[in-house]
């Protein structure tokens, strides 16, 4: 009897201690979607660098640019950001198509959703809920849907690519760092192509006060940059906002496939 009642004791103690390890994980679950605006966060909208936004910021500590209207620095600051930090990534295959005509984006002329590099850049909402196994990521454009699994997967070596590819999440302190490989060649918010030698680590944190989400992410694709890119975006807590299914798109008139 007491063998027995020791070793319920130990399971309800390893249960206990289970329980606890899974409660410890970071919480990002829920609903997240534009964020306060303060000058940084409204520049980190789509996406933003550092590179941007420390010159957006020497700019508006220049008394000689008092009187100049803001967004006209923050478009200074996004040239800066372009012809310093993205462009000379690129690599000379990549600039032969650079910049893309926004008139062919598929997206546009046959409602095509957003591959990989778009997607995760999205402005609007993003839902996040969390599984002991999976995370699942809800997003308001073109309600697209992405698994990152938490069982560090390999991908086969047939595996086909997709859209959104294959991301393999861990917990690191108070970090999800997600790693996405087998993207489909697709294009980018900031105006290139991508091959499907695309890879990407990204690391989602939450504020101290808990009202922001902050993605950092480092982008890399051997076709078309010499050397990786890092990129930010935030989105602020919004509990009250919805997803709905994306029905309003309608192929541009006169497009063919």
């Amino acid at each position: 009897m007491q063998a027995k009642l020791a070793i319920a004791a130990f399971g309800l103690t390893v249960g206990c201690a289970y329980a606890q390890a899974q409660d410890s994980r970071p919480d990002f679950s829920g609903m997240w979607s534009n964020p306060p605006v303060t000058l940084e966060e409204a520049s980190c909208r789509f996406y933003c660098t550092d590179a941007g936004i420390d010159h957006l910021f020497s700019l508006l500590d220049d008394p000689r640019n008092d009187t100049r209207p803001l967004p006209q620095l923050i478009d200074e600051a996004r040239n800066h950001e372009r012809d310093k930090y993205l462009r000379p990534r690129l690599t000379s295959a990549a600039l032969e198509t650079y910049p893309l005509n926004p008139t062919d984006d598929r997206s546009f002329l046959y409602c095509e959703p957003w591959g990989f590099a778009r997607q995760i850049f999205a402005p609007h909402q993003l839902e996040i809920t969390q599984y002991d196994d999976r995370i699942e990521m809800r997003y308001g454009e073109w309600d697209a849907r992405r698994t990152v699994h938490l069982d560090a997967r390999e991908p086969e070596t047939n595996q086909s690519a997709t859209l959104l590819g294959l991301s393999v999440g861990r917990y690191e302190g108070e970090t999800l760092v997600v790693e996405t490989s087998r993207v489909g060649a697709n294009s980018t918010f900031w105006g290139w192509a991508h091959s499907g030698r695309l890879r990407a680590v990204e690391r989602y944190s939450r504020s101290d006060d808990g009202e922001r989400l902050e993605l950092v992410v480092s982008i890399d694709d051997p076709w078309g940059l010499k050397e990786p890119l890092i990129l930010k975006k935030t989105w602020g807590w919004a509990p009250a906002e919805e997803i709905f299914p994306y029905v309003d798109c309608e192929p541009a008139e006169g497009s063919e496939q």
